[in-house]
């Protein structure tokens, strides 16, 4: 597989799903509002995906080791899959009782970060347990630290 696509596809999957699962956690602690979580994911697909687009292309052109081709492609391939991953949680908290929906994001989440620590550990013929538990364990404490500050304001701000 080519570098930019994987470049683009393990960082969006992984920044997608552990930065949408703290925009969910959170604002659902913080507001207990479905359409407050949805706004949420839905600008965060949009601003969130573009500027972590930019910040891989201008890091891979401050590298000055890849053709402008593969740097557009790594660009076109963050947006793209962070856009996507995000947008992926949008069905479970649209469809689900606000409980569940949470419940079901967070499983969605850790299953994704799963998969793309597997797979990145399997390609770089790392340890797949270790891999999953350190990104598993980065993820958590995203979900933790979102909900703790959630109900900090939720305390302050809430009715």
């Amino acid at each position: 597989m080519k570098e930019p696509l994987l470049k683009g596809l393990g960082f969006g999957l992984t920044s997608g799903a552990i930065t949408t699962l703290g925009i969910i956690v959170g604002l659902h602690s913080g507001t207990h509002s479905q359409l407050a979580v949805l706004a949420g994911i839905l600008v965060l697909a949009i601003a969130d995906a573009m500027s972590d687009a930019i910040g891989i292309h201008i890091s891979e052109e401050a590298e000055g080791e890849h053709a402008t081709k593969e740097i557009w492609e790594a660009t076109f391939f963050t947006f793209s899959s962070k856009f996507l991953f995000a947008l992926s949680f949008v069905p479970l908290i649209i469809f689900l009782e606000n409980f569940t929906a949470i419940l079901a994001s967070v499983v969605w989440g850790l299953f994704l970060i799963v998969i793309v620590s597997l797979l990145t550990a399997k390609l770089q013929d790392k340890n797949v347990y270790r891999a999953i538990a350190e990104h598993l364990l980065v993820t958590i404490v995203v979900i933790v630290v979102a909900h703790f500050f959630g109900d900090v304001i939720y305390g302050f701000f809430g009715v």
